[in-house]
C-alpha cells in the first residue's frame, strides 16, 4: 500500500491537533491551508487519515524522551508502641472487613452488628497503647476514609504509618487534613528559635499545631506567640487561632480577649466575647452582669390566694387569705447600644424571635450566675429556680441559665435547673427542654449522670430518654443498665413491637457493661403474647435481646482479647 507521510524531521507541533481536527469535521470539510498530508477530500481520504494518524502514533512514542527516575520514598517510620496480641489482631481482621449495615428498622435477626463495634475495639485499643499490624493498615484508613466519626480513633491507632501511607494514595489524603499539622513533625517546643520560624514560615495546619501543642503545655507562652503576628493575619484564622486559646483559658488571657472585642470580624468578636464570659471574674462578664441585673428582679406585690383547712370543731371553711408571693419580674431591654454589641450581644434577632426576648437571653446567658443569688435576695440556686416568673418570661430566663450553666460549667446550677428526675414537668414539656437537660447533664460527674437518668427512665420511660442517654459514661452504671433493661422489658410485656425502641436497643448494645450478660439470659424466650399484643412482637422480642446477650459476650471477648500479655 502506498503510505504518505511528512518527513521524519519535519516539526510535529499541532500535527496530532490537525488530524484530530480532521477527523471530527470529516475529510470533506477539512478544505483548509494546513491539512495534513494525504488527507484532502476525496474517496481515499478516510484511509490515508487513518494512516497519517498511524505514523503519528509511532512517531510521537519514538520521539518521548524518558522521564527523570524518581526518587524512592522514604522507609515507613518505625512505630514504637506494643504490637496487638494476636487474638486482638483477628478480632480487628473481622470487623474491619464486616461491611454489614442495619437498615435502620425491620427484623435484624441475633446477629450482632460488628460496624458499630469498631468504634468501641479501637478506644480501648488505644487506651491500652497497642500498634496496628501494618497490613492492616489500608483496611483501617478505608474504614476511616468512608465514615467520618471513625477518623480520630483510626488515625490515633493507625499511628505514623497510616500518614506516610497517606502521602504515596490521593484516596486517604483525609488522614493528612485530619491530622493537626497535617502530620508534620513539629519542632521541640523548649526550643523557641524553631518554635518561631515555624510559627512565621509553616503552613496554616501546620501553625494551628503547633499553637495548640504549645497551648496545652504553656498556655501564657501561646498566647504571646499568637500576639505577635496577631495584627497581620486573616480573619479566617485569626478565628481559628483564637480558638485554641479555649484550652486552659484564664485570667491572664483577658486583656488580649479584651482587644479582640475590637477586632473588625464579627465571628471573631463573638468568640471573644463568648470566651470572657465564661471567666466569671472577666470585665465583660462583671458588664453582663450590671446588664443582666437591671432585667431581673423580685417583685413582692404578687398576690395569692390560700384557703386555709376547714376549721375541725364547726366545719366550716375559713375565708381565703391573700399572701404576697415573691416573683421574677422581668423587663428585657429596649435596645441594643453599640456597648452591647461590642460586648458580643448580636442585635439582629433570628426570624420569628422578638428582639428584646433575644437580646434578654444573651445578656442572662452571659452574665456570671454568682450574680443572681445577690440580686434575688440571697437565695441559693434550687430557690432561684423555683420562683415563679411574670409575663410568660420563665422558658427565655430558665433557658438562658441553661446555656450559662452550661458554659460555666457549674454543677449546682446544672442541678437546680434539672430538678428532680421524678417531677412531671422533667418529661417535658416544661421551662427546661430534654435538649437542654441532656446538655447540663454534661456539667455532671458520670455517676450523677446515670443516677439522674436512671431516675427519669423509672418515672418517665425510654421514649423520651435517647438524647439523655447519649451523654452517660459507657459502659453505664449498674443502676442506669438495671434502669433501661427493666423499661424495655415493660415494653416487651407490653406487646408493643421492638422497632419502636430500636434507637435505644442500639445504645444498650453498645453501652450496657458486659457483665449485665447473665442477667438477661432470662429474657431470651418469646413471652406469652397478651391479648392485645402485635402479631408476633413476642419473637421479635426475643431475638432484639439474643442480638443483645450476644453482642454484650462478644464485647466482653474483645476486651478479653485486648488484655491478653
Amino acid at each position: 500500500m502506498n503510505r504518505t507521510s511528512a518527513p521524519v524531521d519535519a516539526p510535529a507541533t499541532g500535527a496530532w491537533e490537525g488530524l484530530v481536527t480532521t477527523a471530527l469535521l470529516g475529510t470533506d470539510r477539512r478544505t483548509t491551508p494546513g491539512t495534513p498530508p494525504g488527507t484532502g477530500p476525496g474517496p481515499e481520504a478516510p484511509v490515508a487519515l487513518l494512516d497519517a494518524a498511524a505514523v503519528e502514533t509511532v512517531r510521537r512514542r519514538a520521539g518521548l524522551r524518558p522521564a527523570r527516575a524518581a526518587e524512592r520514598p522514604q522507609p515507613a517510620p518505625e512505630d514504637p508502641r506494643p504490637p496487638l496480641p494476636p487474638a486482638a489482631a483477628r478480632r480487628l481482621a473481622l470487623l474491619l472487613a464486616d461491611r454489614s449495615g442495619t437498615s435502620g428498622g425491620g427484623r435484624r435477626g441475633t446477629a450482632p452488628d460488628l460496624t458499630e463495634l469498631l468504634p468501641q475495639w479501637l478506644a480501648a485499643a488505644n487506651a491500652r497503647g497497642f500498634a496496628p499490624p501494618p497490613q492492616m493498615l489500608p483496611a483501617l484508613l478505608d474504614a476511616a476514609r468512608g465514615r467520618t466519626d471513625l477518623r480520630p480513633a483510626a488515625l490515633e491507632f493507625a499511628g505514623p504509618r497510616a500518614l506516610w501511607l497517606a502521602r504515596l494514595n490521593p484516596d486517604w489524603r483525609f488522614a493528612l487534613r485530619s491530622t493537626p499539622g497535617g502530620g508534620a513533625t513539629l519542632p521541640l517546643l523548649d526550643d523557641d528559635d524553631s518554635v518561631r520560624q515555624l510559627w512565621q514560615e509553616g503552613l496554616f495546619a501546620e501553625r494551628v499545631a503547633l499553637l495548640s501543642a504549645l497551648r496545652s503545655r504553656e498556655p501564657a507562652a501561646a498566647r504571646e506567640l499568637l500576639e505577635t503576628t496577631w495584627a497581620t493575619e486573616r480573619a479566617e484564622d485569626r478565628l481559628m487561632f483564637l480558638d485554641s486559646l479555649r484550652t486552659g483559658l484564664g485570667p491572664d488571657d483577658e486583656p488580649f480577649l479584651e482587644q479582640a472585642l475590637s477586632d473588625r470580624s464579627r465571628n471573631v468578636r463573638a468568640t471573644a466575647a463568648e470566651l470572657l464570659s465564661a471567666l466569671p471574674g472577666s470585665a465583660l462578664a462583671a458588664r453582663m452582669a450590671v446588664r443582666a441585673e437591671a432585667c431581673v428582679a423580685i417583685d413582692h406585690t404578687q398576690a395569692t390566694a390560700v384557703t386555709p383547712a376547714t376549721e375541725a370543731a364547726g366545719g366550716t371553711a375559713a375565708s381565703a387569705a391573700t399572701v404576697a408571693t415573691p416573683t421574677i419580674a422581668v423587663e428585657a431591654p429596649h435596645e441594643c447600644d453599640p456597648g452591647m454589641e461590642r460586648d458580643g450581644v448580636v442585635a439582629k434577632a433570628p426570624a420569628g424571635r422578638g428582639e428584646r426576648s433575644w437580646w434578654f437571653g444573651q445578656l442572662v446567658e452571659a452574665a456570671p450566675l454568682g450574680t443572681w443569688s445577690r440580686r434575688l435576695g440571697g437565695r441559693t440556686p434550687p430557690e432561684i429556680v423555683a420562683l415563679p416568673v411574670t409575663d410568660d418570661w420563665q422558658s427565655e430566663l430558665h433557658a438562658a441559665w441553661c446555656r450559662a450553666a452550661v458554659r460555666q460549667r457549674d454543677a449546682e446550677w446544672s442541678r437546680a435547673l434539672l430538678g428532680e428526675p421524678s417531677a412531671p414537668e422533667a418529661g417535658g414539656p416544661g421551662a427546661v427542654s430534654l435538649a437542654e437537660r441532656a446538655k447540663l447533664l454534661g456539667t455532671l460527674e458520670a455517676a450523677e449522670q446515670a443516677e439522674w437518668v436512671a431516675g427519669f427512665i423509672a418515672t418517665h420511660g425510654l421514649s423520651e430518654a435517647f438524647q439523655l442517654l447519649g451523654v452517660c459514661a459507657v459502659p453505664w452504671a449498674p443502676p442506669l443498665g438495671r434502669a433501661v433493661v427493666d423499661a424495655l422489658n415493660i415494653a416487651r410485656d407490653a406487646g408493643s413491637y421492638p422497632w419502636s425502641f430500636s434507637g435505644v436497643m442500639g445504645l444498650a448494645e453498645r453501652c450496657l457493661d458486659p457483665s449485665e450478660a447473665g442477667r438477661l439470659d432470662a429474657l431470651l424466650a418469646v413471652p406469652e403474647e397478651p391479648e392485645n399484643a402485635s402479631p408476633g412482637a413476642g419473637g421479635y422480642w426475643a431475638e432484639a435481646f439474643q442480638r443483645l446477650v450476644t453482642t454484650l459476650r462478644l464485647r466482653a471477648a474483645m476486651i478479653e482479647e485486648l488484655n491478653t500479655p
